[in-house]
């Protein structure tokens, strides 16, 4: 709780300050007569503030991170009791089967690795540790992938345990049947097409970034709304219909293996393909977003009432493009690292706040000063992103 209170009390304070600011109350009496030295003065304030909201959000992160894994382990043994109270129920109707007791040995020993499991990465948010991705975000190709996995390894596990029940030669030979590729391979398909994915999502997001074709800004901990949104915490269409469809043919599967306990679910085809036409569609959308940012155009920043002049030192310039905010770096401290190269001087980008956010920077727009140490002629302007990605270069002349 006193993280949690700490990054609340932060945040609080961070929106009273950039309030006041945004209504120019609280600056130095000193800098009233120089509207660039106020600016910089409160980007400063804003930025330091931002810097600690950001710490907080931190430890915050890392204790809800730290504490997952209590959840985990507790939901995975909710769900064992809730298979023992529904076996028992269904019992009282057609009685206690081998498949009823191999399901339940199944699902404790199942329960029991994933406790350990859990245990051994409470750090890095126990048994949902191998589905955060490197942005610290639950990945929905590994979730998906890993809902396919959990099915199929616990029916075997099941097939298994009543192999070993089972006394009679002929009911040996049917379970032996179960596994058949003909009784299995919808969902053999499935799962090794969801497998796939995961892997290659996630090779290519690696490249995209190291080649700096897909900005990615890294979360303070991972949500479960992660699923279902793009790095800005919008809705992913994409994302939605992958989970959406996937979930509705792990529980068909999973309702085939309540009725058919001794063989793999017969997964239909014309549901493996409905799968397999959502996956595709998450593929694609996946290689399609991103792209790095670009500067379109640069011109002298011409207030109310200046004259018409070329760009000097000590002048303000409008940078106009695409892509300065990637997803995900909408927050204050982040919005801070943006820098601006000016020739050879790098400048950082002046946090300008207005009513609940703020007008400097924007993802088309950003207004930087041009430094003194600039020389005079031509120099090239180029942006780099809170993601470390820079775009392409912009020359501009800096009149003497």
């Amino acid at each position: 709780m006193g993280a949690r209170e700490g990054h609340r009390q932060a945040l609080e304070e961070f929106h009273r300050r950039r309030a006041e600011l945004a209504a120019g109350e609280g600056l130095p009496a000193a800098l009233a007569h120089s509207s660039g030295a106020s600016r910089q003065w409160v980007s400063d304030e804003l930025t330091r503030a931002a810097r600690t909201v950001s710490e907080r959000a931190r430890e915050e992160g890392a204790m809800r991170l730290a504490s997952l894994w209590r959840h985990t382990v507790t939901a995975t043994w909710a769900a064992v009791g809730a298979l023992l109270v529904g076996q028992l129920l269904t019992a009282l109707f057609v009685g206690w089967t081998v498949a009823r007791t191999a399901a339940l040995i199944a699902a404790v020993a199942a329960a029991g690795v994933v406790s350990l499991a859990a245990h051994l990465h409470r750090a890095r948010g126990g048994a949902l540790a191998p589905l955060i991705g490197e942005d610290n975000r639950l990945s929905t190709s590994r979730t998906v992938a890993g809902a396919w996995v959990v099915l199929a390894v616990y029916d075997v596990l099941v097939l298994a345990l009543e192999l070993a029940g089972r006394s009679g030669s002929d009911e040996r030979r049917d379970l032996i049947e179960g596994l058949e590729l003909s009784k299995g391979a919808g969902l053999l398909t499935v799962l090794a097409l969801s497998c796939a994915i995961a892997v290659f999502v996630s090779r290519t997001v690696t490249v995209r970034v190291q080649h700096q074709r897909l900005q990615k800004v890294r979360a303070d901990r991972p949500r479960a709304s992660d699923l279902l949104t793009d790095d800005a915490g919008r809705g992913s269409f994409c994302d939605v219909q992958y989970v959406l469809v996937s979930g509705v043919a792990v529980v068909f599967a999973a309702v085939r293996l309540a009725r058919q306990p001794d063989q793999l679910p017969d997964l239909p085809w014309g549901l493996a393909l409905l799968v397999v036409i959502s996956a595709a569609t998450y593929l694609t959308g996946k290689y399609a977003e991103g792209g790095r940012p670009v500067v379109l155009s640069v011109v002298r920043a011409r207030e109310i009432g200046d004259l018409h002049a070329p760009i000097r030192t000590g002048d303000d310039i409008e940078i106009r493009g695409a892509g300065f905010v990637p997803p995900g770096a909408g927050a204050p401290d982040r919005l801070s690292r943006m820098v601006v190269r000016v020739g050879a001087v790098h400048v950082p980008v002046p946090l300008i706040p207005a009513s609940g956010g703020f007008s400097n920077p924007t993802d088309a727009t950003l207004t930087v000063p041009v430094p003194v140490e600039v020389e005079p002629g031509r120099v090239d302007v180029q942006v780099v992103t809170a993601a470390g990605v820079e775009t392409n270069r912009y020359p501009i002349d800096v009149a003497d």
